[in-house]
């Protein structure tokens, strides 16, 4: 079998297994629904706990409690004390919701079953981004296809570490796999690209060290932006009760279930401020590149415009946290422009505009 022969079938074993990828992903999705059904059938989901109004009366009781069992000398058992998430003080101290399966055993196990079906999903699209590096015997990530299918693997790949680090990011599964599905929907069916040499001024590591550096940095973004998302109606939800407010049963539902407001907040401002120094390793590494191929280290190319509109916008929402002290809303709109900025530069620069990086097609 020569060489040529050879690629080819890699390319083809590249497209069988993103598709396999797909009806795993597709399994995993259906496990996250029935995960969060039947934790809204379970006793805290038919339950709408006052998660505001009470907590000043349940931590009145707590204490009371405890000075009682220290009274009769010690010999009650203390429940485990529980962490409540507190923004400053003043603001209302919410607990943490007991995560989509709502404290249901059944919907835990399809939870699990969730989890466990994603980490197959992701070994055999990882397999499948493999298998087209091989195929084209350099990094796969040289037009938008390659960029697409890497991309979603990378950002399944870190939402699996966080969980393996025992972070409380469960309730990202749906979210994650409903977009990850639609992103390999559209790699598939309109970004599909066969395999093919690159260009002359992508030969270089630069494609390796800048590119990959971008599709991590886009994975991580993107997982602080869907907390932001979900921030914003969970703090909706809050606001409501503490007004006195009845939510509707459905947002009742969900919306408990989910960590506090705050620690959503906390959670997106974390991984967007962690990644922020690599966004701005990649841009430079970009213009050392660019300054390579092309004799000069910035163009006003729409790519390299746009994505130091995405870095000041992230500059503008990690400053205003830090020194303004924007916290909550304000500042997730901030966060989500940014996002919104480097979607753009994804999609829109490449499908609306010209120039150098043309190259990377579709």
């Amino acid at each position: 079998m020569n060489l040529a022969a050879a690629n080819e079938n890699l390319a083809h074993i590249s497209n069988v297994l993103i598709y396999s990828s797909m009806a795993v992903y597709t399994l995993a999705f259906l496990a996250h629904i029935a995960e969060w059904i039947l934790g809204s059938r379970s006793k805290v989901g038919r339950t709408a706990a006052a998660l505001v109004a009470d907590s000043g009366a349940g931590a009145g009781r707590e204490a009371a409690g405890a000075g009682k069992a220290q009274a009769s000398g010690g010999t009650a058992v203390l429940d485990r004390p529980k962490v409540i998430g507190r923004a400053a003080a003043d603001a209302r101290d919410v607990k943490d919701g007991p995560g989509a399966h709502g404290g249901d055993e059944k919907g835990d196990l399809y939870g699990r079953i969730a989890v466990s079906l994603t980490v197959l999903a992701f070994l055999t699209e990882a397999g499948g981004v493999l298998s087209r590096a091989l195929s084209v015997q350099r990094a796969p990530w040289g037009n938008m296809y390659e960029f697409s299918i890497t991309f979603s693997t990378v950002a399944v790949g870190v939402y699996l570490a966080l969980l393996l680090a025992k972070k409380d990011v469960r309730w990202i599964g749906l979210p994650l796999v409903t977009t990850v599905l639609l992103d390999l929907g559209i790699a598939v069916t309109w970004l599909y690209t066969d395999s093919a040499p690159l260009v002359p001024a992508l030969h270089s590591y630069w494609l390796w060290i800048h590119v990959s550096t971008a599709i991590f940095c886009g994975a991580v973004l993107y997982l602080g932006a869907v907390s932001n998302v979900v921030y914003l109606f969970r703090d909706s939800y809050e606001t409501k009760l503490a007004a006195g407010g009845q939510p509707g049963r459905f947002a009742t539902s969900v919306m408990e279930r989910l960590p506090a407001a705050i620690n959503l907040d906390r959670f997106a401002y974390r991984v967007n401020a962690a990644v922020f120094p690599l966004w701005t390793f990649a841009i430079v590494a970009g213009a050392i590149w660019a300054g390579d191929a092309w004799g000069r280290y910035w163009g006003w190319d729409p790519k390299e415009v746009w994505s130091f509109i995405t870095w000041v916008a992230y500059a503008c929402y990690l400053h205003a946290r830090a020194t303004a002290g924007w916290k909550g809303r304000k500042a997730a709109y901030l966060a989500l422009i940014a996002f919104s900025c480097y979607l753009f530069n994804y999609y829109g620069v490449n499908f609306l505009f010209g120039g150098k990086h043309s190259y990377s097609g579709v």
